[in-house]
């Protein structure tokens, strides 16, 4: 996978962010500190990818073609899918609300709150 520069196959790492740095070898500490990028990578960047034009000024409307992630609260972010919008479907005040995605797995609908434009010129 792009972000990680291997499949997102492997097998789950063991959390390590809370155990003591005395306590790891050098090869949980190299994972702790992979952990914790991921960690703020999620809470500080991808926080931003998703603007909320109810807060602050109106924003474009996204269109079929855009590379986007799609959050899921149940998954870690290294886990979420990568695909590209496929259609979208707006509402009586012609605002984009729901997405029609397609990824590797196949074609999910989603709300626009649950996707993350991803910053790709393209």
């Amino acid at each position: 996978h792009f972000l990680i520069g291997r499949k997102l196959t492997s097998l789950p790492q063991e959390d390590l962010q809370d155990v003591p740095v005395g306590r790891l070898t050098q090869v949980q500490r190299i994972q702790q500190l992979a952990q914790h990028f991921w960690s703020r990578w999620h809470r500080e960047y991808l926080g931003t990818l998703q603007t909320r034009s109810r807060w602050k000024t109106a924003q474009k409307n996204v269109k079929p073609g855009l590379m986007v992630l799609l959050k899921e609260d149940n998954t870690p972010p290294l886990q979420w899918s990568v695909g590209r919008i496929k259609a979208v479907h707006p509402g009586r005040d012609n605002i984009v609300r729901v997405v029609t995605v397609k990824t590797s797995k196949g074609e999910f609908k989603r709300a626009c709150s649950r996707v993350c434009p991803l910053p790709i010129e393209q």
